[in-house]
Order: structure tokens, then C-alpha cells, then sequence
């Protein structure tokens, strides 16, 4: 079966909409407020289990512990369990072993091998995880753990997100049907190659962990690591993705580009989801570049607009001032005819064959006037380079949020 003949339905669920895995989200007290802060998400059985990490060189704890845990199981894992009101970041030796500690709980809450538990921790930077309320919430997500666990779970990843994140598909082959669920986390401090944001992705499908890996790796390049709110790189991103084979259905190494398919299915609306809440947006930017000498060129130049302060705050002004783009792709590194270059918000062409369309300013205010806006640079070079990213606008209020983080 080719990706063609792929059907992807999007269903009811979250993290635990595949058979065999169960998700909860308690309140243990990190959070001052008494709001949801622990999550866990189990698989009934060993899973396949694939992660990509922050690439930042200052790496939280949880970062490190799971890395070293998804190493020493030969990629298989049991249990994910998240925090939220604390990143247990450049916490030092005390912050490591409160890692290590929540790793041990999670494993025991799910009656896994210790080897086989991944954790993860999104708050703030620099402050102490409290190792007892974490370690006590994981004994009691236990009775908590449920199929009906999802939206529970994505509620208590949340930071400043508005809102949580999830999705769910279901997947139809020649040799059967699965499903891929998820959730997700992240507004602010969000920049391509990973961010502070973190995802679980689950699927009832068969998949041995190296091949999982390298198409969880494939998705994220085209989906979180598509994405920015303000261009800033964290401490404690990761994207984790288990697959226990509860549904019957097998995929091998002839599957890959239709496993990648199937993930991309969560993934993207995850990721958009992210950008869409991102910490004082008002608009969805998606930012499309045609005309690259190749792909990475076009995603240099996608990747530059897209965290262009100058770009975004225009956006958020509903200002279709053109000739940002154009300066922002100049710039980026890459290959650039300026003669042959092209500049579209919306449908509405502001610059093309080297010469401005001014009078169309007013319809392309229109469309920036939106929530989901559209901006189209051709780098003007004749290659087949094409990339997409998404960003959102630059507001006030990202400022303000910001501003007064840990006051």
C-alpha cells in the first residue's frame, strides 16, 4: 500500500484514543494556583518507544534522564510522565537526582522496569522541582489513569497556553486500522529545532524503535520544528512517541513514508495548535517560500521571515508592508534574484518583476485584518526549493506576559 491509497480520519480522542494506553492528569501541588500540573501516559504493554530532544546545549534534567533511560531500554518504554509549574532546568546534582526520582515513580505508578519510564518538565528555569509532591502525585495518577485520560493529561502540560492541545486520527490499510493520538504543550519561548514544548504521541500500531525513530525525526522536522512564536530555543524540549502493536496492524521498513503520514496526521495540528496559542498571538502566520535553490535554502528563508520582529509586528498591525518580506529574504543567507523575486500576502501580489503594486494595499490589509493570515515569498532563483513555517504576530501582550513571568 502506497501513501496514496492512505486513509487518515480524524476522530474523537487525545493520547489515549489508541487501544492499550491509558493517560491521566492530576494537580500535585506544584502549581500554587492548585491547577492541573502531572501527567502520566501509559501503554498497557512494552512499546516501541522514539524521542527528539531540545538541541539547545544547556539541557534540563528531565532532558538528560530520559535520554540516558531510552538508551539503556534499547528504545522501549512504558510510561511518559510530565510536570508543568517547574522545568527542573540548571537546577545542578539535586536537580538530577529529583529527575531520576520522578523517573523511578513514574516506572513504579505503571509497573514498569525502571529503564522503561521517560519524563519530562516545563515551568520555569532555575527554580527546584519539589521531589516529594512529584514523587506523591505519581502514586496517586495511578488510580487516576483511565482510556477517558487524554484531555486530562493535555490540560496539565499547560503553562501560559490558552488552551490545550490534542489530536487524534485513525488510519486505514490494506492490513488493517490503527490509531495516532497526542498532546501537546508550548506558547512562548518557541523557535525551530525544538523549543519549550512537549508532545506525546501514541499509536496501537507495530513498529520496531529504530524505524520509529527516523519517522518521528522526519515528522518533527515538518511540524514542530516548523514552528516559532519568538524565535527562543529552551532547555527541556522533547517529543516523545510510543507504539505498542495493540491493533494487530504491522509497520515495516516498506511503510515508512505511510507510518510518516500517519504521525504527520497529529503532529502538524499539534504543532499550528502551538503557534495558534502562542503567548499573545492574535494571528496564525503561515509562511510559504517557493523559488529556493533547494529546500533548505527555501527553510532558511521561511525560517527568517517567520521570526522577524519586524515582519510580525506588521502583521499584527494589518500593515501589508511588502517590502519586510523582501528585506527579510535578502538578507537570510541564501539565493536571491531580486528581479525575479515575488511578495503575495493572502492572494493579493504586492511586488513582482521587480516593481511594487502599491494600489493593492488596501485588499491586502484586508486579508492581515484576519486571524489566519497567508504570506508568500518567491526568492526569485528558478530552483524547486519550497519550505512552510509557522509563526504568529507580535504583540503587546507578548511583551507584557513575559515581562512579568516570575513576578
Amino acid at each position: 500500500m502506497n501513501v496514496a491509497q492512505l486513509a487518515v480520519k480524524a476522530v474523537e480522542g487525545s493520547v489515549s484514543a489508541p487501544a492499550g494506553f491509558r493517560a491521566a492528569g492530576i494537580a500535585c501541588g506544584i502549581k500554587k494556583t492548585g491547577a492541573l500540573d502531572l501527567a502520566v501516559i501509559v501503554s498497557d504493554t512494552p512499546a516501541a518507544a522514539a524521542a527528539v530532544f531540545t538541541t539547545n546545549k544547556a539541557q534540563a534534567a528531565p532532558v538528560v534522564v530520559s535520554k540516558a533511560r531510552l538508551a539503556a531500554s534499547g528504545g522501549r518504554a512504558r510510561v511518559v510522565a510530565i510536570n508543568s509549574g517547574c522545568a527542573n532546568a540548571c537546577t545542578g546534582p539535586d536537580g538530577h537526582a529529583t529527575a531520576e526520582a520522578m523517573a523511578d515513580a513514574a516506572a513504579g505508578a505503571a509497573g514498569a522496569a525502571p529503564e522503561q519510564a521517560l519524563i519530562a518538565s516545563t515551568g520555569v528555569i532555575g527554580v527546584a522541582l519539589e521531589r516529594d509532591r512529584v514523587v506523591d502525585g505519581l502514586k496517586s495518577a495511578k488510580a487516576a489513569l483511565s482510556r477517558d485520560g487524554g484531555p486530562a493529561a493535555a490540560r496539565a502540560i499547560m503553562t501560559t497556553d490558552p488552551f490545550p492541545k490534542e489530536a487524534a486520527v485513525e488510519v486505514t490499510t490494506a492490513a488493517g486500522t490503527f490509531r495516532v493520538g497526542g498532546i501537546a504543550k508550548g506558547s512562548g519561548m518557541i523557535e525551530p529545532l525544538m523549543a519549550t514544548m512537549l508532545a506525546v504521541v501514541t499509536t496501537d500500531a507495530g513498529v520496531e524503535p529504530a524505524l520509529l525513530q527516523r519517522a518521528l525525526a522526519s515528522v518533527t522536522d515538518v511540524t514542530f520544528n516548523a514552528i516559532t512564536v519568538d524565535g527562543e530555543c529552551s532547555t527541556n524540549d522533547c517529543v516523545f512517541a510510543l507504539a505498542n502493536g495493540a491493533s494487530g496492524v504491522a509497520i515495516g521498513e516498506a511503510d515508512f513514508h505511510l507510518l510518516v503520514e500517519a504521525l504527520r496526521g497529529v503532529c502538524e495540528p499539534l504543532a499550528v495548535g502551538i503557534v495558534r496559542g502562542g503567548e499573545g498571538a492574535t494571528k496564525l502566520v503561515t509562511v510559504e517560500v517557493t523559488g529556493g535553490r533547494s529546500a533548505s535554502e527555501a527553510k532558511q528563508a521561511a525560517r527568517a521571515i517567520a521570526n522577524s520582529p519586524l515582519v510580525k509586528t506588521a502583521v499584527h498591525g494589518a500593515d501589508p508592508n511588502w517590502g519586510r518580506l523582501i528585506a527579510v529574504a535578502g538578507r537570510a543567507g541564501v539565493g536571491f534574484e531580486l528581479e525575479r523575486a515575488r511578495v503575495r500576502i493572502g492572494d493579493v501580489e504586492l511586488f513582482a518583476a521587480g516593481r511594487p503594486y502599491d494600489e493593492r494595499a488596501a485588499l491586502a490589509s484586508t486579508h492581515l485584518q484576519g486571524t489566519d493570515v497567508r504570506l508568500h515569498v518567491d526568492l526569485g532563483t528558478g530552483g524547486p526549493g519550497a519550505a512552510r513555517m509557522w509563526t504568529c504576530d507580535l504583540s503587546a501582550d507578548y511583551v507584557r506576559i513575559n515581562a512579568e513571568y516570575r513576578t
